[in-house]
């Protein structure tokens, strides 16, 4: 296949890459699209990680700034995320360094507290995140409304 039809028909390309990889055809294999494929679904991965956290994050806000309106909804939400987090850093143990990267942080807490303001019509949400991460994951914590 050539490189043109990973342009045109990105699965129809994939099958026929592996079907040449394991027919050990490796002369035939579109090395610079399958490298660029590689790296995207680690980058697909890491984006996972960053959005659950960050609507984690942002429900955590929503349960501390809103305690008026604390539902079973948010708490689904909240243990549906923690729990999906914790399958997926199981699944791909080598994204827990992000958990620790302060920059990774400051971008996952921009992104929560954007989602809490669109959510909440409501501002004044600490710059920095307050919590410690172990807090944010662990299964029973909430924070003080």
């Amino acid at each position: 296949m050539t490189a043109a039809s990973y342009e045109t028909d990105v699965v129809a390309w994939s099958n026929e890459q592996a079907r040449l990889l394991r027919a050990g055809h490796f002369d035939q294999l579109d090395l610079e699209h399958i490298a660029e494929e590689i790296e995207d679904v680690g980058k697909s991965e890491q984006r996972e990680l960053a959005s659950r956290m960050a609507v984690l994050i942002a429900h955590l806000l929503k349960w501390q700034y809103q305690p008026e309106r604390q539902s079973t909804s948010w708490q689904r939400t909240i243990r549906e995320q923690r729990r999906a987090l914790a399958f997926h850093l199981k699944q791909v143990p080598s994204l827990k360094p992000k958990l620790a990267d302060p920059e990774w942080q400051e971008a996952i807490w921009a992104d929560a507290v954007t989602l809490a303001i669109n959510e909440t019509g409501m501002g004044g949400f600490p710059d920095q995140c307050p919590w410690a991460v172990a807090d944010i994951l662990a299964q029973e914590w909430l924070p003080a409304g």
